[in-house]
Parts: structure tokens; sequence; C-alpha cells
């Protein structure tokens, strides 16, 4: 794992735990609460494959700058006795050094997008 930067030690940012020693940047996600869908399902962040159970709205990442990376959502729902993946949506992020802002928006009868906040 590579040793902390700057941004890794601000409050409130999930700092980027696999190894990497390049340039690394800020990702915020933006992870909308759609109807009652707090009573029914957690949102699910990945970054990069490694996986983090999130809370609804805003959630600030450091992620490599240098290099593509791979950011998705899903839900899990916390009805009935199984739990179940549901919505997702899924973006490769192109290298670029500034931060970025994100917005994941579900969709209960396709694909769900990542995509540039506006």
């Amino acid at each position: 794992m590579a040793g902390s930067t700057e941004l890794s030690a601000v409050p409130g940012v999930i700092p980027y735990v696999d190894d990497h020693d390049g340039a690394r940047r800020l990702l915020v996600l933006e992870i909308p609460l759609v109807g009652n869908s707090a009573k029914r399902a957690a949102p699910i962040a990945s970054i990069d494959g490694r996986q983090y159970v999130v809370t609804w709205g805003s959630v600030s990442f450091e992620v490599p700058a240098d290099r593509n990376v791979h950011v998705s959502v899903h839900l899990l729902s916390s009805g009935g006795q199984d739990y179940m993946q549901t919505q997702f949506a899924s973006v490769i992020l192109p290298p670029d050094a500034g931060p970025v802002r994100l917005i994941a928006r579900m969709s209960a009868s396709q694909e769900g997008t990542i995509a540039q906040y506006p």
C-alpha cells in the first residue's frame, strides 16, 4: 500500500488503500436517495473493485489521478430473508489531475448511470 497523502488525511475522505504510488485526486460521488430506498436498500460504492458500504448523499474518495479508475454503485436489498444485489451503475473514470464530482442515477428497469454532476 502506498504511503499516506495529504488528501487521505482530510476528514471524511475515504483513502485509496490499494497499491499505487502515483498522483491522486478527489472523487465526490453523489448517491441520491430515491423514494423510500433507505428503508429497503443500502448503497454500496466500489472503487477499482473494493466495495464500501456508504451513506445516501455525498461520499468522498481519494482515487488515482494518473490512470483509469473503475467506479460503480449498487444497492443491496435489506428486505426479506435473503439479501440480493439490485440496481447498479458503472463507469470508467479516465485519468485527470483535477477533482471530479459524479452522480449515480439508479433505474429499476434498466442499468443505471454514473455521470458528471451537473
